[in-house]
């Protein structure tokens, strides 16, 4: 959004502040008209010639760009990271049941980060067991990390696609 001093068009096609049509208006001229009414010219798009600008109140072109971006982060909304816990030594019947849950959390649009909790030499086995799970998860999501082996756990972050 261009506001004021900004704009480098030489004619916009400018709207009151009730929204009224003023037409085409030389630039120069509707920065005058916005400073005798006390207001901001704003830009509110770049791809037409001339621009369509509109004389808001001032600051009430920040005030609604900001209102609009917390808005949009709202929508968004955060992405929850969800730990999955397993051992090195598990189960088929547990590897399916933690592959599911992995993958529901993935579908629904989370994070995942697979722990394996390590016992004495257990590294080999749990990062087997890791790269066996990313593998069976690349349909749903990818791995933001590499597995990292540091002293009493494997870990890999795997995101939603």
């Amino acid at each position: 959004m261009m506001i004021n001093e900004k704009i480098k068009a030489s004619e916009v096609h400018l709207t009151g502040l009730r929204g009224e049509d003023l037409g085409i208006v030389d630039r120069e001229e509707a920065l005058q008209l916005a400073k005798k009414l006390k207001a901001d010219l704003v830009c509110t798009s770049l791809m037409s010639s001339p621009p369509p600008c509109k004389l808001m109140a001032r600051g009430a072109a920040k005030q609604q760009a900001q209102q609009e971006k917390r808005d949009e982060k709202k929508k968004a909304g955060p992405v929850k990271e969800k730990e999955i816990r397993l051992t090195a030594n598990i189960e088929q019947h547990d590897y399916d049941t933690k592959l599911r849950q992995a993958d529901k959390l993935l579908t629904a649009g989370n994070s995942v980060k697979l722990v394996i909790r390590l016992q004495g030499k257990e590294g080999p086995a749990a990062k087997a067991v890791l790269e066996q799970l990313i593998k069976d998860l690349a349909a749903v999501g990818t791995k933001a990390s590499g597995i990292q082996l540091s002293g009493k756990q494997a870990m890999v972050q795997i995101n939603p696609r």
